[in-house]
């Protein structure tokens, strides 16, 4: 299995036999609640593919209905014909807009597409809705990605450990972002730590990070929570301790990493 970062929420998951689009955002700025006063976020350079220039995608694999996972204005731009798991919430969205094979995950439940079973993992509650995080094996490698783009909760993780160890790769956000009134809504180092030390994985590749510019009112009152050096020191500490060899990965956008397999020994 191997990932592409495109920008923020957005990468290419190509398996030995089909390429998965994760939660696209190709076009246009990232308005909520369709009031860019209110927050607005926009590329600072043009992401590496636009939903033209794309390779062939074999699937869209959606976490969450927000805009900067569901995003309305590239999705109408992709072919209808293609495939689509979402949460339930995204799943309204893009039957919306016209997308022929659409279906929605309840959590915990897996479905096999192609070479990839994909199991559809609680991700934090965000209000009254609660969406998904993603687990992907790879069959003929056994190649496990877990991903999540906002909170992993303790519970979630030891069923995860339990049920589905080992995992070898965390999608997940290291750098955090403080909401008011609603607290660390993506996971900082402290938190994604946490993760890294409850699944054991080999490597860690963050998401949530993008090459973005914020504007209007809530934009100013988001507040960032560390920093990729801070968990790139933190990751480093816990290397140290435990001796293990977990490797961070941060891909440019455009760039493409080799996930670990079940074959590889760790060092």
């Amino acid at each position: 299995m191997k990932l592409t970062r495109i920008d923020l929420n957005s990468w290419l998951i190509q398996t030995e036999g089909q390429t998965l689009l994760l939660d696209p955002w190709l076009v246009d700025p990232l308005v909520f609640l369709g009031l860019p006063w209110f927050i607005r976020i926009q590329h600072r350079n043009p992401p590496p593919f636009t939903p033209e220039t794309l390779p062939q995608v074999d699937g869209i694999l959606l976490s969450q209905a927000q805009p900067d996972h569901c995003h309305p204005p590239t999705l109408q731009r992709l072919d209808k014909r293609i495939p689509v798991l979402a949460s339930p919430a995204a799943a309204s969205v893009v039957r919306g807009l016209g997308f022929a094979s659409v279906q929605a995950l309840a959590p915990w439940r897996s479905v096999q597409w192609g070479d990839v079973r994909i199991t559809a993992v609680p991700g934090a509650p965000l209000g009254p809705i609660r969406e998904l995080g993603y687990l992907l094996e790879e069959e003929k490698s056994q190649t496990r990605l877990y991903y999540e783009p906002h909170l992993s909760e303790p519970d979630i993780r030891q069923r995860l450990q339990q049920e589905f160890h080992p995992i070898y790769t965390l999608l997940i956000p290291v750098v955090g972002q403080v909401f008011p009134l609603l607290g660390e809504v993506i996971m900082g180092p402290e938190r994604a730590l946490q993760v890294v030390e409850a699944l054991h994985p080999r490597q860690v590749v963050p998401t949530a990070m993008g090459e973005v510019v914020y504007s209007g009112w809530f934009a100013s009152q988001i507040r960032t929570l560390g920093s990729l050096e801070e968990f790139r020191e933190r990751l480093g500490s816990l290397n140290a301790y435990a001796r293990t060899s977990i490797q961070l990965c941060c891909p440019a956008p455009g760039e493409t990493v080799t996930l670990s397999t079940s074959t590889e020994a760790m060092a």
